[in-house]
């Protein structure tokens, strides 16, 4: 079943700023790509993760954020740019959101086949990218996290293509594990 689509694919590399009165290497600022990208195991070719603790890995290889939400972000803080990737995704998609996203949902982009591990955890570095100490908190407070993939079958993908659902998986939703973690934060 057919149930959204890749809108862009962003990748980026570890950059160093200063922010906060300190020196922060990240990889939150994304660019688009244009054409087809190879996906492996790690992730998408030419991205590269900065801290390996929070982000990347077989687990967390490529992380997708709900362009339907960009709506929402532009009404709440209209203060702030919104391009695609604005968020650090790797795959700003359309039609899939937490509210149907369960662990374990199977999808096949282009030739790649990606599982859902988990939803994002927001830390500091959305400041670092939006210049705003405070966009953490309105990150936990929106519930509109995104959630990572983990490439079951490696392969390609490009813009356009149709985000297919393989199987449903029988984990809890996203949605329900992002609203324990805003509830843990006092959010």
């Amino acid at each position: 079943m057919i149930m959204g689509k890749v809108l862009s694919i962003q990748i980026g590399q570890p950059t160093t700023v200063r922010y906060g009165g300190r020196l922060v290497t990240t990889s939150i600022f994304k660019e688009p790509v244009d054409g087809t990208v190879s996906v492996s195991q790690l992730g998408i070719d030419g991205d590269t993760q900065s801290d390996l603790t929070v982000h990347g890995g077989v687990n967390k290889a490529v992380y997708a954020y709900s362009f339907e939400y960009y709506q929402w972000w532009k009404e709440q803080y209209p203060q702030f740019e919104y391009n695609y990737g604005a968020f650090g995704e790797n795959l700003t998609i359309s039609g899939i959101k937490e509210s149907e996203t369960n662990l374990g949902d199977t999808y096949k982009i282009g030739t790649v086949v990606m599982q859902v591990t988990q939803p994002r955890s927001p830390c500091f570095k959305l400041g670092v990218k939006f210049n705003d100490p405070k966009m953490t908190a309105y990150f936990y407070r929106s519930q509109k996290f995104g959630f990572y993939l983990k490439v079951l079958e490696e392969g390609i993908i490009k813009p356009d293509d149709e985000i297919e659902l393989l199987s449903k998986g029988t984990g809890r939703s996203t949605a329900q594990i992002v609203e324990e973690q805003v509830a843990g934060r006092g959010f």
